[in-house]
C-alpha cells in the first residue's frame, strides 16, 4: 500500500487547510474518515468471503476423498464377508450330519436353566437394596455390634 509518513501527512493537512478552509476542514476530515473506514470494512469482507470460498473448496475435496476411502473400505469389507461366508458354507457342506457309527446325530434339546433365588436377588440395583434395607453382605451379630459401637477415645 501507499506509505504515508508523518511529514507527508502534515503536508497533506496543510494543503487541505489552505484549500478547504478552517471552517469546513473538521467535517471533511470526519467524512473522509468514514469513507476510509467503509472501504477497509469492504476490503475485509471481500477477503473473508474469498477465504471462506477457498476453505469450502478444500472441504469439498476432503469430503470426496473421505467418501472414496469409505467406499473402498466398504467394498473390501463386503468382499471379505462374502469370501468368509462362502468358506463357512463350503465347510458346513463338507461335514457329515451323521455320527461315527452311521446313525444320525441326536437332535439338540433345550434345557431350561435352574432358577436361583440368589442370582435373582443379586440383580437388584445397589441403590434399591439400600433404600429397601436389604443387606448386601452377610455379617455375624458380633461383627455388626462391633461395627456400630462408638469408638473409644484414649
Amino acid at each position: 500500500m501507499i506509505d504515508f509518513g508523518f511529514d507527508k501527512l502534515a503536508l497533506i493537512g496543510a494543503v487541505a487547510l489552505i484549500v478547504i478552509g478552517p471552517e469546513k476542514l473538521p467535517r471533511v476530515a470526519r467524512t473522509v474518515g468514514h469513507l476510509i473506514g467503509k472501504a477497509q470494512r469492504y476490503v475485509a469482507d471481500v477477503k473473508a468471503e474469498v477465504n471462506r470460498s477457498i476453505e469450502l473448496e478444500e472441504l469439498k475435496k476432503m469430503k470426496t476423498q473421505f467418501e472414496d476411502a469409505a467406499r473402498d473400505v466398504e467394498s473390501s469389507v463386503n468382499q471379505t464377508i462374502h469370501q468368509t461366508a462362502a468358506e463357512i458354507e463350503q465347510g458346513w457342506k463338507d461335514t457329515p450330519s451323521y455320527s461315527n457309527d452311521g446313525l444320525p446325530a441326536p437332535p439338540i434339546t433345550y434345557k431350561r436353566p435352574k432358577k436361583n433365588w440368589r442370582l435373582k436377588r443379586g440383580t437388584l440395583p445397589h441403590w434399591y437394596k439400600q433404600r429397601q434395607g436389604i443387606r448386601s453382605k452377610a455379617q455375624s451379630g458380633a461383627a455388626r455390634v462391633a461395627r456400630f459401637r462408638p469408638p473409644r477415645h484414649p
